[in-house]
């Protein structure tokens, strides 16, 4: 079991790399003259979808790893380098590549399933949050511990339907530098959370820099 602090931290890191806030354009740009009324059912949609994917991730990350024979320091490294791409990216105001390629954007254009892709997957539960979530998991291996890491995933998909649910207005009140302030601030946050990821990963490859 997993006390309140290590919650609320998770809770932070996921909100950093998901950043829902950021995504406010996006989402404000795909759904260009939908009704309220269909705003809010693809924002419910949206949460849904992100809480599925995470908490699977929560439940069958180690079965996906070691299906692929990938040791937990090497998901540990890898997935930091990950993140940090994704934190440099946000520092520089920008949507990383690794959420949305120019082929997703395309989809979104069209319109085709967004409420699934690529809002929900990859733009909120990308590589990053996905990677993110089964670290996390591998620190709370057991099942009560996973089932507590529900908690902050559960969170984080309510503030996404919240978040969206209320884009146009908040989007209107931070205007676009607010959304870059906001974006820059994760992205901070996000690059030290990934640094303690790699520094744990080459410890766990290499035991003797500990």
């Amino acid at each position: 079991m997993i006390d309140i602090p290590s919650l609320f931290k998770i809770s932070l890191a996921l909100f950093a790399i998901i950043n829902p806030i950021g995504s406010l354009p996006i989402f404000i740009s795909a759904t260009n003259g939908w009704s309220y009324q269909d705003r809010a059912d693809t924002a419910r949609t949206v949460a849904l979808t992100v809480f599925i994917v995470l908490s699977v991730s929560v439940f069958l990350g180690d079965q996906i790893l070691d299906f692929f024979g990938v040791s937990i320091p090497s998901f540990q490294v890898g997935g930091g380098i990950l993140l940090m791409l994704i934190a440099i990216s946000m520092m520089h105001g920008k949507q990383s590549g690794t959420r949305q390629t120019p082929e997703e954007a395309q989809t979104l254009a069209e319109r085709e399933v967004i409420a699934i892709v690529p809002l929900s997957i990859p733009l909120l539960a990308g590589p990053g949050a996905i990677s993110n979530v089964i670290l996390f998991a591998q620190k709370n291996s057991t099942f009560i511990g996973h089932l507590s890491l529900i908690i902050p995933v559960f969170i984080i998909c309510m503030m996404i339907w919240l978040i969206l649910r209320l884009s146009v207005s908040i989007s209107r009140k931070l205007g676009i530098i607010g959304i870059n302030i906001v974006t820059r601030l994760m992205g901070l946050i996000l690059a030290a959370m990934a640094v303690e990821f790699i520094a744990h990963g080459l410890t766990g490859l290499f035991p003797r820099l500990a």
